[in-house]
């Protein structure tokens, strides 16, 4: 138990961390949980909506980890330091875009009947 709580500790202070210094994460957690109380507010499914939410969190937290693994390793600007970097930033995006669509398919109709719209 002593390992796991050392190891929730060292987890927590890198969720402290992406809060603390990473505009985006404070952005993407705030839609997200703006989903997730309009996904509640009209009845509809959670398991999307918390995973689509989960996945871009934890992608940025990872993107921001490479980030910094790169920047030790290859301080001066390197042609595969950069496409390592885009391509973490890349995939942050692509989690963001199909999170869209998740709550497009998921939330958009009851949304709509909620407000008397369909």
């Amino acid at each position: 138990m002593r390992r796991w709580l050392r190891s929730a500790t060292f987890a927590l202070a890198g969720l402290r961390h992406g809060w603390s210094t990473q505009r985006n994460f404070r952005i993407e957690a705030v839609l997200g949980m703006v989903a997730l109380l309009v996904a509640l507010w009209v009845r509809a499914p959670l398991a999307p909506v918390l995973l689509a939410c989960g996945l871009v969190l934890a992608l940025e937290l990872m993107n921001t980890a490479l980030e910094a693994v790169v920047d030790l390793v290859s301080p001066e600007a390197h042609r595969l330091a950069k496409i390592a970097k885009d391509a973490a930033a890349g995939a942050v995006l692509l989690a963001c875009v199909f999170a869209v669509l998740v709550g497009v398919a998921v939330i958009l109709p009851p949304l709509l009947r909620q407000l008397g719209i369909l």
